[in-house]
């Protein structure tokens, strides 16, 4: 039986995708520059920003190839690829596969070989991403003027209020990630330490481009404890 999850097809589409999105960034890039020329920004000054852009730009695009790499084991490469590459992240697209796999009675810690199972995860993946960017082009506006008028109001209560959306929405992903054993519990608290470590760097010793390293870095230390506690416990070695 054919590969779907890595199939000339997949590829043709995650090419086409990347070709476009490329495209596009390079068509920006052009009207940019020819913008920052029409109101008089210097070469000197414009390719130093593309530099300071590409050096900030590369860091925070390993945690998008580890979250690449996560999924390709289960789904092959093309379908993560195609979704990561564009509006998908691991924070939806890892729940949103392992919920649909699950209810097919499987996991995406297994590989998905199945082309209803697989399409069912496609979907799922794929379809949900839509309504963010929906609701994006319908309420932002006015979500963004309510949110600065209750800073303008009580900036105190309006910080609590977002950092309660953000810890509720954390607090989601919690329970299938302490409910996988050891393993999972231990990747996740070496990943919150070390994201707590560059938090204090970033804020006590003011290393602000530490922002971009804080994430990518705190995905390996996690996926680099959860490969040793493995080897070790199940009696191999480095």
């Amino acid at each position: 039986m054919t590969d779907i999850r890595n199939s000339t097809f997949l590829f043709a589409i995650g090419a086409f995708v990347a070709l476009f999105v490329t495209a596009q960034s390079l068509t920006f890039m052009v009207r940019a520059w020819k913008e920052g020329r029409r109101i008089g920004l210097t070469s000197a000054t414009m390719k130093k920003a593309i530099i300071g852009s590409a050096s900030f730009s590369f860091v925070p695009s390993i945690a998008i190839l580890l979250a690449v790499l996560t999924l390709a084991g289960a789904l092959g490469l093309p379908l993560p690829w195609i979704r990561l590459s564009v509006v998908g992240a691991i924070t939806y697209e890892l729940p949103a596969a392992e919920t649909a796999a699950q209810a097919f009675g499987t996991s995406i810690k297994n590989v998905i070989s199945d082309p209803t199972v697989f399409s069912a995860i496609a979907w799922a993946m794929s379809v949900g991403s839509v309504f963010a960017m929906i609701l994006i082009i319908l309420f932002a506006k006015s979500i963004q003027s309510g949110i600065h008028k209750a800073r303008l109001k009580d900036t105190k209560w309006s910080g609590l209020l977002i950092s309660a959306m953000f810890m509720g929405l954390i607090s989601a992903f919690l329970g299938s990630a302490l409910g996988g054993g050891l393993v999972s519990i231990l990747t996740l608290l070496a990943s919150a330490a070390t994201m707590g470590f560059f938090g204090l760097l970033i804020k006590k010793a003011k290393l602000a481009w530490l922002e971009n390293f804080a994430m990518p870095v705190s995905m390996i230390s996690g996926m680099a404890v959860a490969a040793v506690f493995t080897l070790a416990s199940s009696g191999g070695s480095l």
